[in-house]
């Protein structure tokens, strides 16, 4: 049955009821089920603005307006609004320049808009609203952030969840003077509105899908760099971490303006912010022109070495075109932002970093793939529920291929006719192909077969791709089981330091002491190899204390102390100011570590134990009290005040971190110390 026979039947019965508005109350029930798909049909919402304040703790209100055109004659149009409060509605029919008659329903988490729409005419809707969001809108110690994706806008402002729906969002914010609020598009004004308050006001001029909107408030600083096409990069951090900006935003510039020339279509909104935020949901998410990532990524120089932004910042930067800039119209073609995205990010990377790193990230997402079809999960590249991996990686290898297959000149132009062809618009997989059809002259039937629709992953395709590397081909090729005479001197060798730690991890080599003789990487997978540790190696050992590494000095400094019990003051003595990573892996080790040396520092040991106690408060990173968590348990360390920030864990917003909260309570509660305290802890709740 369709929508106009659903409605047939409604208007034949319409002699029950006594009004048009008692009609519409009971239409309500017809509209919620077809109203998703009917609403892109029926309205066109242009322009959302939005004056928001956060007077109440958790609760965000304020005055909205939207402006929409209405594409056929309907008695109702709505909004997503999850939980949401609403008083003085008002309508305007800009057509006709006059008030129209109106009345609401709050209902479904959908505010629907009750008055009779004319076609072809154009509104405007006044209101007000509060809510107080237990999604999408994050209230993290003095930081306020949002998630739109997987978590809907909704929430927090009237908005349309649907991402065929473009509008342009322009966001007003009152907040605290000291603070930083940062939101989609471009800074128009400030103004004080009350004192010690100033009043934000941002400009987004383009349209953009909802859960693309955004806004984090925290206490921030700022450095700015232009790129070449003249764009504010705006980079933001926290005042105590002035001194991790440059490795934190390593690159930064350099990948923005490589991207644009490689796309070749400019960077397609006015300025480009990114922000770090607490205990994040994702690594990062691309938010218009404002991308909001983990503060775990905020690293020193050190760091940098072991893990940083870089990949994250690419991939989310890709975003602004493949996502942003044209949408895909469902989850079936999803891989058209997350593929591209992390292929575009790659891209980016071996600008930096080089071909041998390009083909060595395509080889680990060639394992990765491969471990996921091994396991029986592989899914077709337009399954709308495919992992992750198949969206984000098998996307990534089918773009490559596709371009070894057209060539760059064809494979660039067609990424260039796409973007453009679609600006600000929603796209499927076959809108991408015919551009590529189009420029290379050839059909890609097959090619969309084998890499889009199919199943299985094709290993042949992506092992005679990654042989075009000679770097590759090395790594292959190096082995001490094939060549066993060749072994011993594998390490000391000029073979690339990936094929080096491949050697060092096989079972039959054994370390010697010229293979300390390496780069950070190779000196890593030697701290991690070595457990046990022979005399003859010690004093080299010793040295990876001082590499600039966290995870070899976290490795090296637990061996050491296990293998060479007679120094262990000495090693905690010079690694004591080391903290490591922003979850603090190094100082952790060193506090567990220094309560179980008991010749160390034998006064401060009740200091030491309260300091690793108070890492698992709440007013640290989830990421540092999941470390701290662990370690309790390690040392069998918890006492009530640790069990509680426990508990109050398993209520966190972090999915991860809730889910890790709840199986150590479960497993707690097992242990025989521990049951009564976590019981009278449930019971005082």
């Amino acid at each position: 049955m369709g929508y106009s026979d659903l409605f047939f039947l409604f208007w034949t019965h319409l002699s029950n009821y006594q009004s048009m508005r008692c009609f519409l109350s009971v239409y309500l029930v017809l509209f919620a089920v077809l109203a998703s798909a009917q609403q892109t049909e029926i309205v066109d919402f242009k322009v959302i603005k939005a004056d928001l304040g956060f007077e109440a703790p958790g609760e965000v209100s304020g005055e909205y307006s939207a402006r929409f055109e209405i594409l056929k004659d309907t008695g109702s149009v709505y909004l997503d609004a999850v939980n949401m409060v609403f008083k003085d509605l008002k309508l305007k029919n800009l057509t006709s320049d006059s008030q129209v008659k109106v009345d609401f329903r709050n209902e479904d988490n959908k505010l629907v808009i009750l008055s009779d729409f004319i076609e072809n005419n154009s509104y405007e809707l006044h209101f007000e609203y509060s809510a107080k969001p237990n999604n999408a809108l994050y209230f993290v110690g003095n930081q306020i952030w949002t998630q739109g994706q997987g978590k809907y806008t909704s929430n927090w402002l009237p908005s349309l969840d649907d991402v065929n729906d473009k509008i342009e969002f322009d966001l007003s914010v009152s907040y605290a003077d000291g603070y930083e609020v940062l939101v989609n598009g471009k800074l128009v004004g400030k103004e004080s509105v009350a004192e010690n308050v100033t009043k934000w006001h941002y400009d987004m001029e383009a349209p953009m899908s909802s859960y693309l909107v955004a806004l984090a408030i925290g206490d921030y600083h700022k450095k700015t760099e232009i790129s070449e096409s003249g764009i504010p990069l705006e980079y933001y951090y926290y005042p105590k971490d002035s001194s991790k900006t440059e490795s934190t935003y390593r690159y930064s510039k350099q990948m923005f303006d490589f991207l644009e020339r490689e796309i070749g279509v400019p960077y397609p909104w006015k300025i480009y912010k990114q922000a770090p935020v607490k205990d994040f949901l994702y690594s990062g998410m691309e938010n218009t022109a404002l991308t909001i990532f983990s503060d775990a990524l905020v690293v020193d120089a050190v760091g940098f070495n072991d893990r940083n932004y870089v990949n994250v910042n690419a991939h989310e930067l890709a975003h602004q075109w493949f996502g942003n800039f044209v949408t895909a119209t469902s989850s079936n073609h999803h891989w058209l932002q997350e593929g591209f995205a992390t292929y575009y990010a790659l891209l980016a990377e071996r600008h930096v970093f080089g071909e041998d790193y390009y083909y060595w990230r395509l080889h680990e997402y060639a394992q990765q793939l491969l471990a996921q079809e091994n396991a029986g999960n592989s899914t077709s590249l337009l399954d709308p529920k495919s992992s992750s991996l198949t969206f984000y990686q098998k996307g990534c290898w089918a773009l490559h291929v596709l371009r070894e297959q057209v060539g760059d000149e064809a494979f660039k132009l067609a990424v260039k006719n796409y973007l453009e062809n679609y600006q600000f618009q929603n796209v499927q997989t076959s809108d991408f192909i015919n551009e590529v059809e189009k420029t290379s002259g050839q059909d890609l039937t097959e090619f969309v077969k084998i890499w889009l629709e199919d199943i299985a992953l094709p290993q042949d395709a992506m092992v005679k791709s990654l042989k075009k590397s000679a770097f590759i081909q090395e790594y292959l090729e190096v082995s001490c089981e094939t060549y066993p005479l060749k072994c011993p001197d594998y390490l000391v060798s000029d073979i690339s330091d990936k094929a080096k730690i491949k050697i060092l991890l096989q079972d039959s080599y054994a370390v010697k002491l010229e293979d300390f003789n390496n780069s950070v990487e190779v000196r890593q997978a030697i701290a991690q190899k070595l457990i046990t540790i022979p005399s003859g190696l010690k004093k080299s050992y010793e040295s990876l204390l001082n590499d600039a590494s966290y995870v070899t000095i976290e490795s090296a400094l637990y061996n050491l102390w296990v293998n060479f019990p007679e120094d262990r003051a000495k090693y905690l003595q010079q690694t004591k100011d080391v903290y490591g990573f922003s979850d603090y892996n190094v100082k952790l080790l060193w506090l567990a570590l220094h309560l179980n040396t008991l010749e160390y520092q034998p006064d401060r040991k009740q200091a030491v134990y309260d300091e690793l106690k108070s890492y698992t408060g709440p007013q640290f990173g989830f990421e540092l009290r999941m470390n701290a968590f662990n370690y309790l348990k390690l040392i069998n360390g918890f006492d009530v005040g640790s069990l509680e920030n426990l508990f109050q864990a398993t209520k966190h917003h972090n999915w991860r971190f809730q889910q890790f909260a709840k199986k150590m309570l479960e497993e707690l509660e097992s242990v025989e110390a521990y049951k009564s305290i976590i019981e009278n802890i449930k019971s005082s709740i």
